[in-house]
């Protein structure tokens, strides 16, 4: 296994995380477990969660995501083996039947904190996100931009005020954020520069083969900020794997079942590419999962490349692509796919 630090920190994350959204939804408990057991033992040493999950985020299964990993993790009692990643769920429609509210607040954070806590059956998480902005801006497959004027942008101080209170009282060690901006990020570190405030030291944003659009703007600041990405959908939700173009997909698979989700990965050219890659990928002789998740590994701004797994064999597939090295002629090749269809599925 490889390892990047995280952040301006001394610590080591391995270069795969383990996803575990799945878990409560697609995978049961005993299935989770298997997954975490076998993560560890490769040297996974990064879990990543959030009170959202499982997903598609719903009233039945809300929280069983961490409830799975906190017996686990209890029963194992290994806590000094890994790092725990959470997050508090934005704002928003999809998100009442958490918290009915419209901004994030003061005691949101502190509930939101409380809650994971007591479901992973932790004293402490590790690295603690904010899910989502509240602000209206391009999250999750928007494009264009529509500005919209608002104050909301003034709650981030006190987003960092509260999780500096929790992080001095030992249930919190480091904060990052996830589906932001260069905007935002610039916010985050400019305020807590100005007021002695907690430094992020990542962000959580999508990226894939299919949806380069960190590259613009974020990549850069990634490394010169040292807030460095934890890149999750690296598969585009199963999308870039061998099991949608050679037919061998199950109605189990989450684009099959939950395609009002995911529309984003079910167009033409998202087809396309997503057909070009795999032909890539039987040239080198690698799965088109390896091939995607190998060529993330080898991003210089990355921190940890969160990989999900609804099945164990897409566990140990995920997990290996931490050995293969693309050469310079792949990735050229790679290149020239993006150059003629690029970012099809933000």
């Amino acid at each position: 296994m490889k390892y990047n630090k995280l952040g301006h920190t001394d610590i080591d994350i391995s270069v795969i995380g383990l996803g575990t959204m799945t878990y409560g939804e697609q995978n049961t408990e005993q299935e989770a477990w298997e997954q975490l057991d076998y993560a560890i033992a490769h040297k996974v040493n990064f879990i990543d969660t959030a009170e959202l999950y499982a997903v598609p985020a719903r009233s039945e299964t809300y929280g069983l995501t961490e409830l799975y990993i906190g017996n686990w993790m209890a029963n194992r009692k290994n806590r000094d083996q890994y790092l725990i990643s959470s997050k508090i769920a934005g704002p928003g429609a999809y998100t009442k039947h958490i918290r009915d509210i419209s901004t994030y607040s003061k005691q949101s954070i502190i509930e939101a904190v409380e809650g994971s806590l007591k479901r992973l059956q932790t004293s402490y998480i590790d690295l603690y996100q904010i899910h989502w902005p509240e602000r209206k801006t391009n999250t999750f497959g928007q494009r264009g931009y529509t500005h919209h004027q608002d104050g909301w942008e003034s709650n981030i101080k006190m987003r960092l005020e509260v999780l500096k209170e929790l992080t001095e009282a030992g249930k919190i060690k480091y904060i990052g954020i996830s589906n932001e901006t260069p905007w935002g990020l610039m916010q985050y570190k400019m305020l807590a520069k100005e007021f002695d405030l907690p430094m992020i030291v990542s962000i959580q944003n999508p990226y894939s083969l299919l949806n380069r659009t960190f590259e613009v703007g974020l990549a850069e600041m990634a490394i010169r900020e040292q807030v460095g990405l934890l890149a999750y959908s690296p598969l585009a939700f199963g999308k870039l794997t061998n099991k949608y173009i050679e037919g061998i997909d199950t109605p189990e698979c989450r684009l099959n079942s939950h395609p009002r989700h995911f529309t984003r990965y079910n167009s033409e050219n998202t087809q396309r590419a997503a057909q070009q890659y795999y032909d890539l990928a039987q040239e080198t002789g690698l799965s088109l999962a390896q091939l995607s998740l190998a060529w993330i590994n080898q991003q210089p701004f990355i921190t940890t490349n969160i990989i999900g797994a609804r099945t164990m064999d897409q566990l140990r597939e995920n997990i290996a692509s931490a050995g293969v090295e693309l050469d310079k002629k792949t990735v050229t090749k790679i290149n020239k796919i993006h150059e003629t269809n690029p970012n099809p599925a933000p």
